[in-house]
């Protein structure tokens, strides 16, 4: 579970863009932690990189198939 020291650097957002759920190997739309829907394993990555591949990410018989969805948004200013 992602973690955090000072929530003063966090807001609370109800963005469409926490619950999509993305394919393994999938282009990153944002930058963020991502969070395997059926495992919980996390990831950091830049936006417009590739989520890890279904070769890269392996879960046990049974356990559900890859999907990330983004749990942590990083906004840049502009």
């Amino acid at each position: 579970m992602a973690q955090y020291k000072n929530g003063s650097y966090l807001n609370k957002s109800d963005n469409a863009a926490y619950d999509t759920k993305h394919a393994p190997g999938s282009e990153a739309p944002n930058a963020g932690i991502y969070r395997c829907v059926a495992c919980g394993d996390e990831i950091g990555i830049a936006k417009g990189h590739k989520l890890p591949p279904q070769n890269h990410h392996q879960h046990a018989p049974g356990a559900g198939k890859i999907e990330w969805q983004l749990i942590v948004f990083a906004q840049q200013k502009k």
